[in-house]
């Protein structure tokens, strides 16, 4: 049993990203994949180990940027049990809109 929990937005997150990285090539979309998940149960054993964001968001959420792949942020709620993946996101993207709940 894991110690976190993915929402239905993050793990479409994961799956969106794995199938755009799978296009050119299915090896990296796993390591990135596995990447995820690595970081996931770390966070989990350690939910205070991320950045508190203000600027994204007045919610207690936390955010990870995930080694080795910098591009990729996984937005996670430290004081769930077992800890909350809220998303999993490209840093391009429009993060301040997505976590309003606007159009990204």
């Amino acid at each position: 049993m894991s110690d976190y929990q993915c929402t239905p937005q993050a793990a479409d997150d994961l799956f969106e990203i794995w199938s755009y990285i799978a296009r050119d090539s299915v090896e990296a979309a796993i390591r990135v994949e596995d990447a995820v998940y690595n970081a996931c149960e770390l966070l989990a054993k350690g939910p205070l180990r991320g950045n508190v964001r203000e600027d994204l968001t007045k919610l207690p959420l936390r955010f990870w940027t995930l080694q080795p792949f910098p591009n990729y942020i996984i937005v996670y709620d430290p004081q769930t049990d077992p800890l909350q993946i809220i998303r999993i996101l490209h840093g391009a993207r429009n993060i301040l809109a997505i976590l309003s709940g606007a159009k990204p």
